[in-house]
Order: C-alpha cells, then sequence, then structure tokens
C-alpha cells in the first residue's frame, strides 16, 4: 500500500481511538520512567482528561454522515457513535473510581492499572465500529486480555487470583466457540466483511447451509452469552466481580457487558436478520431463533435474581443483580420490536448511572471495612445522610421504581416485549415477576442503610474522585427518570440510529 493510499483514507474518523491509544502510549512510557517510589496516582487524572477528550471528539462526530475507511472494516455509522458514548462515559468514571482505589494491602502495580483500562476501552471501540469480524475478534481479544490482567492486578490476593483463573479459562472457551461459529460464516460466504456477508446469506436457500447457518448462529450465541453473563454461562461472574478489584469489577459491569451487547446487535441483526430460514415462515433466521433467546432471557432474569437473594457479600449481590439486567436487556432484543435498539441503548445508559454510583459507594466502604459483607452498610444513613441518599437512589433505579431511569429502561422493553406481532406476553410477565423478586434484595439493602443502628459511628467522607461519580450518576439517574426525553431528543441527532446497512 502506497503512502499516497494511506493519505487517502479519512483518519478524522478515528479521532476517539487514537485518543485513547496515544494516551495509553504515553502512560505506558511515563510508568517507565518514573521512579519506583513515585506515586502512580496522579496518572489515573491524565487517562481520565484522555477519556474525556475522546469522548468530545466521538460528540463531534455526530453530525458526520456514515462512512467505512480501510476496506470497510472500520464503520464508523451512527450505531457505532451512540454506542462508543456510553462505552467512554463508563471508561471515564472508572477511571475517577481506580483513582480513589486503596485496598488494605496496596497496589503496587497501580501504573499499568490504568493504561490496561484504556487498552480495554480501546478494544470494546474498536468493537463498537467494526465492519468485519476480524476488525471485530482482534476489538473483542484487546478487551478480554485486558480484562483478564486487570482482574488479577492484586498479585497477593488469593481471591483476585482465583478470579482472574476462572476468568482466562471461561473467556478462552467462549472465545474458542464465537471463532468456531464465526468460522462456518467464512466458510459459507468466503468472506469475513459483515456488509459482504449479509449479502451472501440471502443466496444461501439450500436447506443443508441453511442447517450450518443455524449451528453458526447458536454457537455465536453461546459464546457471547458468556461475555454478556446471561444463564447457563453466568458462573464465572460472581466469583470475578468478587475477587477483582472493585473499580475493574465496575468497568466489567458496565463497559465489558455493553461491548458484548453491541457485538451481539451488530452480527446478529445485520448477517442473520437477512439469512433465509428453512420454512416460509417465519421469513428470517433471526426470527426462527426467536424463541432460543427468549428463553435464555427467561432463564437469565429468573436464576439471577433468585440467586442474589441469598447473597451477603455485596459484590456477588451486584454480579447476581448484574446477570439480571442482562436478562432484562435480553427481553429486548428477543421482542425485536422497532424499538429495540433506541430502548437497549437506554437502559444502557440507564444501567452505567445506577451501577457504577452504586459500585462508587460500594469501594468507599468495602475499603474501609476491607470487607464487603452487607453488614457494613448498616446505618449509613447515620454516618453520612446525602450518600446514603444517593445509595437509595441506584438502588431504586436498580429495582426499576417510577421517577429513575431504572423505571423508564424496563419500560420501554416491556412496552416493546408487547407491542410486537404477535406479543411476548409469557416473557413480559417473568420479566414483571423477577423484578418484583429484585426487590427483596434491593430492599434489604435500603433497609441496612436506613433502619439498622451503625456499627462504627465516624462519619464516612468521600474523596474528590468518588463524589464525582457519585455526583454525575445521581443527576443522570434522576433526570433521565424524570424526562427520558432528552435521551430520545439526543438519539434524533444520530442519521439512521437503526440501520446497520446505511
Amino acid at each position: 500500500m502506497s503512502m499516497h493510499t494511506l493519505l487517502q483514507y479519512k483518519w478524522g474518523m478515528m479521532t476517539p481511538e487514537f485518543i485513547v491509544l496515544g494516551t495509553a502510549l504515553i502512560l505506558s512510557l511515563m510508568d517507565l520512567f518514573m521512579p519506583d517510589d513515585k506515586d502512580r496516582r496522579p496518572l489515573a487524572w491524565i487517562a481520565f482528561v484522555g477519556v474525556a477528550i475522546a469522548l468530545i471528539a466521538t460528540i463531534g462526530l455526530i453530525p458526520a454522515k456514515a462512512v467505512s475507511i480501510l476496506n470497510d472494516t472500520f464503520r464508523l455509522d451512527a450505531f457505532g457513535k451512540a454506542f462508543k458514548l456510553l462505552l467512554l462515559a463508563g471508561g471515564a468514571l472508572s477511571l475517577l473510581l481506580a483513582f480513589d482505589y486503596r485496598p488494605k494491602e496496596g497496589l503496587k502495580d497501580r501504573g499499568e492499572f490504568y493504561y490496561l483500562l484504556l487498552c480495554a476501552l480501546l478494544g470494546a471501540m474498536i468493537m463498537a465500529s467494526s465492519g468485519d469480524l476480524i476488525t471485530l475478534f482482534v476489538g473483542l481479544e484487546l478487551l478480554s486480555i485486558s480484562s483478564y490482567i486487570l482482574a488479577g492486578i492484586r498479585k497477593t490476593s488469593m481471591q483476585a487470583n482465583e478470579s482472574a483463573m476462572k476468568y482466562v479459562i471461561n473467556g478462552g472457551i467462549s472465545t474458542a466457540i464465537t471463532l468456531f461459529g464465526m468460522s462456518y460464516i467464512f466458510g459459507l460466504t468466503g468472506t469475513t466483511n459483515i456488509k459482504e456477508i449479509a449479502l451472501e446469506v440471502q443466496k444461501l436457500t439450500d436447506s443443508g447451509y441453511q442447517y450450518i447457518l443455524a449451528i453458526a448462529f447458536l454457537m455465536m450465541l453461546v459464546g457471547l452469552s458468556f461475555k454478556i453473563s446471561s444463564v447457563p454461562f453466568h458462573m464465572w461472574t460472581p466469583d470475578v466481580y468478587q475477587g477483582a478489584p472493585t473499580p475493574v469489577t465496575a468497568f466489567l459491569s458496565v463497559v465489558s457487558k455493553t461491548a458484548g451487547f453491541v457485538i451481539v446487535l451488530r452480527l446478529f441483526i445485520t448477517i442473520f436478520a437477512q439469512a433465509p430460514a428453512q420454512g416460509k415462515d417465519p421469513s428470517s433466521l433471526l426470527f426462527s431463533m426467536q424463541d432460543y433467546i427468549a428463553f435464555l432471557a427467561g432463564a437469565t432474569m429468573i436464576i439471577g435474581n433468585t440467586i442474589a437473594l441469598k447473597q451477603r457479600s455485596m459484590k456477588r449481590l451486584f454480579a447476581y443483580s448484574s446477570i439480571a439486567h442482562a436478562g432484562y436487556i435480553l427481553v429486548g432484543f428477543a421482542a425485536m420490536s422497532w424499538v429495540m435498539i433506541d430502548s437497549i441503548w437506554f437502559y444502557l445508559l440507564a444501567y452505567l448511572f445506577m451501577n457504577l454510583g452504586a459500585f462508587a459507594i460500594l469501594q468507599r466502604i468495602s475499603d474501609e471495612a476491607d470487607s464487603d459483607d452487607l453488614s457494613h452498610f448498616a446505618g449509613l444513613y447515620q454516618r453520612n445522610p446525602l450518600l446514603a441518599v444517593a445509595m437509595g437512589i441506584f438502588l431504586l433505579s436498580l429495582a426499576g421504581i417510577p421517577g429513575t431511569a431504572g423505571f423508564i429502561g424496563k419500560l420501554n422493553i416491556f412496552l416493546g416485549a408487547l407491542m410486537t406481532e404477535p406479543g411476548h406476553y409469557v416473557l413480559a410477565a417473568v420479566m414483571i415477576a423477577a423484578t418484583v423478586i429484585s426487590y427483596v434484595y434491593y430492599f434489604g439493602i435500603f433497609v441496612q442503610i436506613f433502619f439498622r443502628p451503625a456499627d462504627e459511628t465516624s462519619s464516612v467522607r468521600l474523596s474528590i474522585g468518588l463524589t464525582i461519580v457519585v455526583v454525575i450518576c445521581a443527576l443522570g439517574t434522576l433526570l433521565f427518570g424524570i424526562v427520558p426525553g432528552l435521551a430520545y431528543h439526543f438519539l434524533e441527532q444520530f442519521d439512521h440510529f437503526s440501520d446497520f446497512l446505511q
């Protein structure tokens, strides 16, 4: 490839990625040349500023028309831009948590902590803009491998070692299964370009080919179900969430999960919605697989919420809560209504605010007590009333109580399930039942915070980084709960948001 050809590409479309990559490189060099006794925590602010600039650059790209560069492997379309905003916002807030992370045993590799978070974020951003299975897979691996290291960065902790080990083994298996499904698609179509695959699969009218394509779909669904931690591929989640440092747990629950849904939507809607299914009705392979996805969604909601009832560790409780929330989002995907992508985007936005806010408060309490047991939240209202009210807002939103963003998110997905033809009434009923089950453990935490005496009498003070996260998340949760039209008005700025083949 000549230099002239390289310069002809619209590299400006990759500005956010270049900013994150550049920041990660600068941090790795600074960490390398800094004296060993020098505090690495200021590097977190450099990382935060880099991600904030990348976020501003992404907002600046919103008016740009859909464009693809590098032989259609990198696509900057409305879908990619909208989800990149969520990934960058989640990454920025996770970095603020990382700045204030102070485990009792200390953190020796603090420098690596920040630039590995940036590398994981870069992988997720590449996934959001991939137009090719290969770039998609490279982004997925960059996110995954960085996450494995981050989960086990507390080398002296047995829990962290166990968490990283389980994550690597489960992640490796899921990646292999996903790749196996992708290899079938490549074998059937002879291309890795997602747009070309979508055109090729329409020609597969032979029943034998359709059968192989259905196997490919199920393989990829199984592999990606690990990433979004849906039942029955969720077993790694509680162990990894409990053993990983709290900022990493927050990052995995928000950024990694969002990236998982990005890849599910991008691949399945683009490829399998175009593929013909066996028999005249339903018309596409994706619609013929609706029942399988609906079963996964129902099982994920019920099992996630039911097992959460027995948890004493807050991180494990939030892990099962995170599994249940993956189930709610899968309801939106299983229903395949015309508002599917909008409602999933809004739900992930609401989830970003309520979950990161709750993790910020959890980090402060668990760092002080050196344990994440539920009993440490007892009497939080007496120790810091404002912090208790903020935690109350996040719990109400996670439970889906009106007036919070979590309620609007659940309502959109619920109505989407009912509005489709035929309506998914059983799935909607399971969603309501699962939500009611979740009230038990969310309000259990509520009771500890507001109605139990405090073991400690000292007041709880938040450092600057955690204060910023809690304030932003509480305001976001309330704002999008009371005026959800703001988010949808923002989505209207994106041209052809739901059209992947523009």
